[in-house]
């Protein structure tokens, strides 16, 4: 390649073969990360909003057998609050049915079926942030590999010149680097992304874990009150 033509499309199309895999393995993994942190852009306000407007239901004076039941028609549309209350209640509704009327075994079946539904809705909120951890973190390692293989692969080329000057090797070494260029390309927006979606999913799970204490506290207050009558709050 000409040394004057060192453009960024040139250096793609003159690099090995090894390097341009590398490049397009990395643009590849790019475009699923940028698609996978709007996604999880996306979902997570969802989450928020769905969240929010649930807890401004649960505290606005609603009954709990009221709010049980639109939850129970609402199944799909549901956010993570508002499921993880129906588990606390539908088991809670099982252990009646059962005759059940000691508190503190109906408050602790409560309680783990609230515990176990947070976990499912965590799983699901956390998905697609293990693949953003990877890509920002091997990226880079990638395209480092690429830039190596490109300088050996340049340096070989050299061998058969009895003068080598600046001007023959830049070319070569500049293809080689594009592909560390492209790996950090690919890791810097997943790294901020995956910072920044951990932060929210902390704050998620810690709101949500407040309110199994807040709802549990009610069901405990209650059962005190009117045993098997968790009526209001």
């Amino acid at each position: 390649m000409n040394s004057q033509d060192m453009s960024i499309v040139n250096l793609v199309l003159h690099a090995s073969w090894v390097v341009q895999l590398v490049m397009l393995l990395l643009l590849g993994v790019s475009v699923a990360s940028w698609a996978a942190i709007f996604r999880k852009l996306f979902a997570l306000k969802r989450v928020k909003s769905l969240n929010e407007e649930f807890e401004r239901e649960f505290w606005s004076g609603t009954s709990l057998n009221e709010l049980f039941a639109a939850a129970a028609q609402n199944a799909k549309h549901a956010g993570p609050m508002e499921r993880i209350f129906a588990s606390g209640m539908r088991e809670y509704q099982k252990l009646r049915e059962r005759r059940i009327t000691d508190p503190g075994t109906l408050l602790d079946g409560a309680r783990r079926a609230m515990r176990a539904s947070f976990q499912r809705e965590m799983d699901v909120i956390e998905s697609s942030l293990s693949f953003l951890g990877s890509v920002a973190s091997v990226s880079p390692y990638v395209g480092l590999f690429g830039t190596v293989w490109g300088i050996m692969h340049a340096f070989t080329g050299f061998a058969g010149m009895e003068q080598v000057t600046l001007a023959t090797v830049a070319p070569g070494i500049a293809e080689a680097l594009v592909a560390t260029a492209i790996g950090l390309f690919a890791a810097i927006p997943a790294v901020i992304a995956y910072n920044r979606f951990a932060r929210d999913i902390d704050r998620v799970a810690t709101h949500q874990e407040t309110f199994i204490e807040e709802f549990s506290n009610i069901l405990q207050r209650n059962l005190g009150a009117h045993p098997g009558s968790p009526s209001g709050h």
